[in-house]
């Protein structure tokens, strides 16, 4: 979609600090920065972004959130069967350590461990199976809601960089994306929800936030 039209409004609103349109649509989405490549439509990939939003849910920094992800990759620790194998205590020590949590450690590998049984338990260890028995973008948040310790920031996270691939993921942008695409002067409705044009923008203006939620 052309970006004349939202990047004229853009200009005539524009914030002093504000940053271009043009800069904020080519903002990475927050699974490109931890190399997840969604677009290959694939379980393993899928588990993976299901993964890193678990950690960005948690209050905690971005660096923790992105380090802890890739002391699972370190560890070759990327699938519902490796994780429950790994056990409660190796998640909590080396994985989280060497993350960075210090205060959630312990509470964030009970969940990881027990959001990958209920995985494997109800779906089969595949999150395609568990968008395709949605019966609407409605069910659909609501099995992610029916995780432990997911709660509605982390389902966002974990689905709105699924809306270019799968129909039924459509969670309404954040409130304070919206907030600040009108501070900005952007219009969010000249876009394609389901574009990653329109992701890039979110995850951008996320950042301005200072958060991945």
């Amino acid at each position: 979609m052309a970006l004349t039209s939202p990047v004229a409004r853009t200009r005539k609103r524009r914030h002093p600090a504000a940053i271009s349109l043009s800069e904020l649509s080519r903002s990475p989405l927050y699974s490109e920065e931890l190399g997840i490549e969604l677009g290959k439509r694939s379980d393993a990939e899928y588990f993976k972004w299901f993964l890193a939003s678990l950690l960005f849910g948690a209050r905690i920094s971005e660096t923790i959130a992105r380090n802890t992800y890739r002391a699972f990759a370190r560890y070759g620790l990327l699938t519902p069967d490796s994780i429950l194998a790994s056990g409660w205590d190796f998640l909590v020590n080396p994985i989280m350590r060497e993350g960075g949590y210090v205060r959630y450690d312990g509470r964030k590998s009970t969940q990881v461990l027990a959001d990958c049984k209920r995985l494997q338990s109800e779906y089969g260890g595949s999150l395609t199976n568990l968008h395709d028995r949605a019966k609407d973008e409605k069910d659909l948040e609501e099995r992610v809601l029916a995780f432990y310790g997911i709660g509605p920031v982390t389902m966002n996270i974990f689905l709105r960089e699924l809306r270019p691939f799968w129909r039924k993921a459509r969670p309404e942008p954040l409130p304070v994306v919206r907030k600040l695409a009108r501070k900005y002067g952007i219009d969010l409705s000249a876009f394609d929800v389901a574009s990653r044009t329109f992701g890039r923008i979110e995850a951008g203006l996320i950042r301005m936030r200072g958060g991945a939620t």
